[in-house]
């Protein structure tokens, strides 16, 4: 018979002044630690006005994204390139003179249509692998372990290259428009990066939501300009750039093989319309389900924008006959006290006017957008690192979650890591630049290697032959791609090796022997843990 409310036996809560029982069940009294809490709420009090108060594990879906802020998350990176990408086209055919301009058009399709297949191919990845890792998982599960580290490697140097080259594009953005800041480039810049690394460390939800309002402005005002521009050039009153009456003076003498050198050069210069890619296919687990399709839908609206973008701004550029030297010393017929703008700033002057408010929207948002297109790497980089921890390439501490629910030590040493390479290159664009890309063709190429092979397996293996003809399509989309991202990988290392693009060629084999290091570790460690056969 269970006892009436007022009889049953009171338990009393356990009191922590009662002590602690010893093994001998003996109760001691407790060592009396009055300043144990005050102290640590005084070290932890900083933490959490930066970061936040710890979530609970079941809350861990709360931080996964709907696809309007995936998009932001993860596609500022190639969104942002549409800044700098016709830019860089525009720069290297310079070195031939303006008599080499007419080769843009033929060089942005070249571009256009690797986009085209590097997306194509990543859709796939987002739909055959799932848990995320991009090119290190599809290498692994179809080339091995060392050429997934060579993967690896070449993406964990490209995502801290990816925060240092868009942190210095975007506060070189903001000197320009500030001259007197340009003494301070260096501060900004590292300031920009801590910025970063203390909202990402929030939470993946909160830093998406921060870096929407930017993202989108950027898209909505390069389009705007873009569709103002060509309205004005159909109604008879094309824009006409600041630059169009400056001439480009020739620093090399053209022959047919220097032409076909320059052009291939553009071509490798302009695929940094490609960069973050990547991104999306790593960052599959953070997905609201159905994460593959949710992601490949992102991926795909990030395409088709960063095409209509690329192919406008291009449009533009050659419609109003912009001029832009990578030396401004070879521009013949500039005015006295002339300065240079970016190709962006000479495209939104010639449609808005370069004092109207309009011309400062487009900037505000393209220096901001540059900045944050740091955001995908801070996103994809812990992911990575996660993975290759629970693989045993890493320290464990890569795969543990923070108080918020993220790969806190992933974005930590990402942080530093960029800030070193700031620190070393004192926030130079132009410096930074010349390392750019190369980790990004190797990983492109390995995972489209890989995705060839992967098809080749799934072929021979199916019993459902109505799925041979997709899958040999796909199996070609990826051969593709493979050949033409090798392809630009060696254009790029021929063209750049000796402007810096040798620091990362010596950087990954130190990345690749330092994963294998731990790897050796971590297995040393469970031979001796193991016991033998017999028992011990």
């Amino acid at each position: 018979m269970v006892p009436p409310p007022g009889d049953r036996p009171s338990r009393r809560r356990q009191d922590p002044r009662d002590g602690v029982k010893t093994a001998s069940g003996r109760r001691v009294p407790r060592p009396h630690r009055p300043f144990d809490g005050a102290v640590t709420s005084l070290l932890t009090a900083p933490k959490r006005l930066l970061v936040g108060n710890p979530l609970r594990n079941d809350r861990m879906g709360e931080t996964l994204l709907p696809k309007r802020i995936a998009l932001p998350v993860f596609c500022s990176d190639p969104l942002s390139s549409n800044a700098y990408a016709t830019e860089e086209i525009l720069l290297v055919l310079s070195v031939g003179g303006a008599s080499l301009l007419h080769l843009t058009p033929f060089v942005a399709l070249a571009v256009i249509v690797l986009l085209v297949v590097v997306v194509a191919s990543y859709r796939q990845t987002c739909h055959a692998y799932p848990t995320g890792g991009g090119a290190y998982a599809v290498s692994r599960a179809n080339l091995g372990a060392r050429p997934a580290l060579v993967a690896a490697s070449a993406l964990m140097v490209d995502y801290v290259l990816t925060v240092a080259v868009s942190v210095a594009a975007g506060v070189a953005n903001i000197v320009s428009a500030f001259p007197w800041l340009a003494q301070s480039a260096l501060p900004i810049s590292l300031g920009f990066v801590a910025l970063l690394a203390v909202v990402n460390l929030r939470g993946v939800r909160e830093s998406g939501t921060a870096f929407a309002v930017p993202t989108y402005g950027f898209v909505v005002a390069v389009l705007a300009m873009i569709g103002v521009g060509l309205a004005r050039t159909f109604a008879g009153h094309a824009p006409v750039a600041a630059s169009a009456a400056i001439s480009v003076h020739s620093t090399v003498t053209l022959g047919p093989l220097v032409v076909i050198g320059i052009a291939l050069r553009s071509f490798a210069s302009g695929s940094t319309a490609l960069t973050g890619v990547e991104a999306v296919s790593n960052g599959v687990p953070s997905f609201r389900p159905p994460k593959p399709r949710n992601a490949a839908q992102t991926l795909s609206a990030m395409g088709v924008l960063t095409v209509a973008m690329f192919i406008g701004i291009t449009a533009l550029a050659l419609i109003s006959r912009v001029h832009i030297a990578e030396d401004p010393s070879h521009l013949v017929g500039a005015p006295a006290g002339y300065q240079q703008g970016t190709v962006i700033a000479q495209l939104a002057g010639a449609v808005f006017g370069s004092r109207s408010i309009a011309f400062y929207v487009v900037q505000a948002f393209t220096a901001a957008i540059l900045v944050l297109a740091a955001n995908t790497a801070f996103n994809g980089f812990p992911i990575l690192a996660s993975i290759l921890s629970g693989d045993g390439y890493l320290p464990r501490q890569f795969g543990r979650r923070g108080d918020r629910l993220v790969f806190s030590n992933g974005i930590i040493i990402l942080a530093l890591l960029a800030g070193l390479l700031l620190w070393v290159f004192d926030a130079s664009t132009t410096r930074l630049i010349q390392l750019y890309i190369i980790g990004v063709f190797v990983s492109f190429t390995l995972s489209q290697a890989g995705m060839v092979k992967h098809w080749t397996t799934a072929i021979r293996a199916t019993v459902l032959r109505d799925e041979v003809p997709r899958m040999v399509r796909a199996r070609l989309v990826n051969g593709l791609g493979a050949v033409v991202t090798a392809i630009v990988l060696v254009i790029v290392l021929v063209t750049k090796f000796t402007h810096g693009a040798w620091l990362v060629v010596i950087a990954m084999p130190v990345v690749f022997l330092a994963m294998e290091g731990v790897h050796r570790h971590y297995a040393s460690v469970d031979r001796a843990l193991t016991p033998p056969p017999g028992g011990v």
